[in-house]
């Protein structure tokens, strides 16, 4: 596996350099060819201005990473005729005064306006308010904000990285939550990492929010913040980690089994990788009715006999693992129909891969090095999928959490429950009409416009079959 690149040039280490470059012939082509050799990508190329000696150009340029834009940027600088000015970096470029803009929705160009907007006029809508709390769904931005709450100790694949350095994360979250549900996200990053305390500060902070999404907290003190926000509020409360993975990943074997001609029912599944998206996954599979699913951690199969369990993973064998495998990852992927793998970099390989049952489906979903390369994966299996852009069958959780929150937002619900998660996951998968099924078409793509609002009608709909919508179908948006 060593000739398969971890990375490939993306717009994610993407640079753009401004150039003086000698006004001679050929000198355009040595810079491009300087920059295929070194394996970027170009993106676009700009005259700046010109004259009869120099001509500054603007050139953009995918890279592998930071260190490969470094290494182009010094092959450029090494070209006689040649001088960098400018480097950069078009992603920190994005990011600069961050992501997220607050808008007034009406103006306020006279007296009048500004009367009504705030005082006296204001007034009239806090005692409104005040005599009948719920008044503010209507009344007041909680009809459509979703507070993304972290404490920032387990984001990406950066680990514990604090409060601050997830505040990025957290504005990417709100702002998919605008650009693809309409939905107003605020990011809250709170500086705690007790749960009572946090627990605390994030209820107290929920009357002026329509949910709370969590986002990047590590297992699994997640669990118990979740448990117990969702006791304490009124409002949903989703952890998009767990169950947003849960319910796209369910989506694409919904899809993939129609390929394989297999039921939930008859599977085995074995899940690698048993923190908050591995248990949420392995949760929902038992919802719909999958019986064997063995969980694997670094020791090994995950079963009732193992004396190191913490208390999750203790609760974790107590409903899985129905045959009491035990033994290496590799062991227990004998006869296995599923491999779902939410842990690290190449953890399985082609001999594992043998080891399955027929026609295996393979979700390997690490970031941004999968468990198995799907190169490696492709001619042992049926359907492959990973959790990166650069490969079919992206299982992202943007398919999920904007249009569950549209959803439980414009019928008010007071939960998610499995019922609506569950309904989330049927509408991604049948965003696909079965025709159009192929073993590298089982998940929609991220800006397939339909995803949205069937997911939100479908968990609309569960949440008034569950009777725990609080506007009825006729109101609802």
């Amino acid at each position: 596996m060593d000739d398969i690149p971890d990375y490939l040039p993306s717009a994610s280490n993407s640079v753009t350099l401004r150039l003086d470059i000698t006004n001679r012939p050929g000198m355009l082509a040595e810079v491009t060819s300087a920059i295929g050799a070194r394996g970027g990508n170009i993106g676009a190329i700009d005259i700046v201005r010109a004259n009869e000696n120099v001509m500054v150009r603007d050139i953009t340029i995918n890279a592998r990473s930071v260190d490969h834009a470094r290494e182009i940027v010094h092959e450029i600088r090494s070209i006689d005729g040649v001088t960098v000015q400018n480097v950069s970096d078009r992603t920190f470029l994005m990011h600069l005064g961050g992501k997220l803009d607050v808008k007034s929705k009406t103006p306020l160009t006279n007296r009048d306006q500004l009367s009504m907007a705030y005082t006296p006029g204001v007034a009239r809508v806090c005692e409104s308010i005040a005599d009948n709390p719920e008044d503010a769904h209507r009344l007041t931005i909680k009809s459509n904000t979703v507070a993304v709450v972290s404490d920032g100790t387990a984001v990406l694949g950066l680990g514990d990285i604090g409060p601050k350095a997830a505040i990025p994360v957290m504005e990417g979250k709100a702002q998919l939550l605008r650009e693809f549900a309409g939905v107003n996200g605020f990011p809250l990053c709170v500086d705690e990492t007790d749960v009572d305390a946090f627990v605390e500060t994030v209820a107290r902070m929920a009357p002026v929010f329509g949910a709370i999404n969590l986002e990047d907290i590590a297992a699994p003190r997640c669990f118990e913040i979740e448990r117990r926000l969702k006791e304490r509020l009124d409002i949903p409360v989703f952890h998009d980690d767990q169950h947003g993975t849960a319910v796209v990943a369910v989506a694409a074997l919904l899809n993939s089994l129609k390929i394989v001609d297999k039921d939930l029912e008859d599977l085995k599944v074995v899940i690698v990788g048993i923190g908050a998206a591995g248990t949420a996954v392995t949760h929902m599979l038992d919802e719909m009715g999958v019986g064997n699913i063995v969980g694997v951690d670094r020791q090994g199969a995950v079963h009732n006999g193992r004396k190191d369990l913490d208390e999750a993973k203790r609760a974790y064998a107590r409903v899985t693992n129905p045959n009491g495998e035990t033994g290496s990852l590799s062991e227990v992927m004998e006869g296995a129909d599923v491999f779902i793998g939410l842990s690290g970099p190449d953890v399985i390989g082609i001999e594992d891969l043998q080891r399955m049952n027929r026609d295996p489906i393979v979700f390997a979903m690490a970031n941004p090095r999968p468990e198995i390369m799907p190169e490696v994966a492709y001619p042992h299996v049926a359907v492959m999928a990973t959790g990166r852009s650069d490969y079919p069958n992206q299982i992202n959780n943007v398919l999920c959490f904007p249009g569950l929150f549209k959803g439980v937002l414009d019928c008010r619900a007071t939960d998610v429950t499995d019922g609506m998660k569950i309904a989330a996951a049927h509408a991604v998968a049948d965003t696909i009409a079965e025709d159009s099924l192929t073993s590298d078409y089982v998940i929609p793509s991220v800006f397939d416009q339909h995803v949205v609002n069937r997911v939100a009608e479908a968990v609309k709909t569960a949440a008034w079959e569950e009777g725990i919508a609080r506007r009825d179908r006729v109101h609802s948006r």
